[in-house]
């Protein structure tokens, strides 16, 4: 018998869960650890924070998703993790693993900058910074002022930024209180539409369009050296007055992995081979935001690179098809996640949906296979649907189902290849192993 814990219950932790569960015989022991009680569907949260949704509506509990389905749940903290002795801390209680999956998710870093963590601004990251941006909304929208949003220096997701301007302007235009609302976006990306991923086919052209089409004042390649009450100081010497604004944060590690050196980045990011092994503890998989993946180029500021929910969900098979091997309980070659990524951008009356095969370029040739990104009001559509599709694999217990694999091979798309030849560090010692 094997004991695999996965760490999170978020878009990474709970389908694999599933995954595993599906492939793994009944005698292999598999828990699921959250310091949160709910699923929620994170990329619905900027339409949580303007309370164009309520956060009830895209959240699950995950304790009634597990019964009857043979997995263990514990809700807690995860205070430490020891890989040398394979176990791990919570609630005071050691608990021993043969895998652990890490798919928490990144922990926001709202000590980047002096000012990002005193309440001045909000965030769309997580659902308890969603709830107060919505409520700070609603005050403001009885008094509307200029309004700024963006990221500071280091953040990595940049789709929700652009989102929740885009979708300001929107609501604003719909309520009949543009004019008193102006908008500026800052951004440290070297140019609107990069992304974190050096941009991709026309997206920098379409973000661009609509931005100066909404009449949205844009600030690229700009640093923000810190926050005010009602002031957003820049590292050029401007400020920009705020009645109102969201800033996405830099994400890191959570305090458990950062403490246990040995594992991760400076920033507490887990390094991975191929499989999603990290190099020097095989025992231990990574899924998602927490997944160390270096920049394509150097920019400027220093910006990260975004993980996207198609980029975690490949992820998550991969890790669940690699343990099945391990055990003994498939045959088949180790598979490595494909990084292709279909992203769907909500604005309110229109959307750009971003197909980027594979996520990162291709570091010689600097070229990706596919790269398309198409605006238009269906994409606004496609993306409520989504939301409402994974919800229901959630409630259904089911990572990816059969008609999604039909779905994904529909468009060319798929979540994970085949390794045929793999490094691996194991002891500390370089072994080459073939599949």
């Amino acid at each position: 018998m094997a004991r695999i814990v996965v760490i999170g219950a978020g878009i990474g932790g709970l389908p694999i869960t599933y995954e595993l569960r599906r492939l793994l015989p009944k005698e292999h022991q598999i828990t699921l650890i959250s310091n949160t009680p709910k699923f929620t569907f994170i990329p619905s949260l900027p339409w949580v924070g303007l309370n164009i949704k309520e956060l009830e509506s895209i959240q699950l509990d995950v304790e009634n998703l597990l019964v009857n389905r043979g997995i263990n749940w514990i809700l807690g903290g995860v205070s430490q993790i020891q890989p040398e002795l394979q176990q791990i801390v919570v609630n005071d209680t050691v608990i021993p693993y043969d895998y652990v999956v890490i798919a928490t998710g990144a922990e926001l870093a709202l000590d980047a900058i002096p000012g990002l963590d005193q309440g001045y601004v909000q965030s769309v990251c997580n659902p308890p910074h969603a709830l107060k941006a919505a409520e700070c909304w609603k005050q403001f929208l009885k008094k509307p002022g200029p309004i700024v949003v963006g990221a500071v220096p280091g953040a990595s997701c940049f789709g929700p930024a652009y989102e929740f301007a885009l979708l300001t302007d929107w609501l604003l235009r719909r309520y009949g209180i543009r004019s008193r609302a102006p908008i500026t976006f800052v951004t440290p990306e070297p140019y609107v539409g990069h992304l974190g991923i050096g941009g991709m086919a026309n997206s920098a052209e379409l973000v661009t369009k609509l931005l100066k089409q909404k009449e949205i004042t844009v600030l690229e390649n700009t640093a923000i050296s810190h926050i005010g009450p009602n002031t957003i100081y820049l590292s050029d010497g401007r400020s920009l007055p705020f009645a109102f604004s969201m800033l996405l944060p830099p994400f890191r590690g959570p305090r458990f992995l950062r403490e246990a050196s040995s594992l991760t980045d400076p920033k507490g990011f887990l390094p991975v081979l191929p499989t999603y092994q990290h190099p020097q503890f095989p025992s231990i998989y990574s899924v998602g935001v927490i997944t160390q993946l270096k920049p394509p180029e150097q920019t400027p500021i220093p910006i990260g690179v975004p993980k996207t929910g198609q980029m975690t969900e490949a992820m998550g098979v991969a890790v669940a098809h690699n343990i099945a091997v391990q055990l003994k309980v498939i045959s088949a070659p180790s598979v490595t996640p494909t990084l292709e990524a279909l992203c769907l951008a909500d604005f309110g009356d229109t959307g750009i949906a971003f197909l980027a095969d594979q996520v990162l370029p291709d570091p010689i040739t600097k070229q990706r296979r596919r790269a398309i990104a198409k605006e238009g009001l269906w994409v606004s559509w496609a993306k409520t649907a989504f939301e409402k599709f994974f919800l229901a694999k959630m409630r259904w217990g089911l990572a990816v189902p059969w008609f999604e694999h039909w779905g994904l091979n529909m468009m060319n798309l798929t979540l994970v290849k085949p390794i045929e030849e793999l490094e691996i560090t194991q002891n500390h010692q370089p072994v080459k192993m073939n599949f």
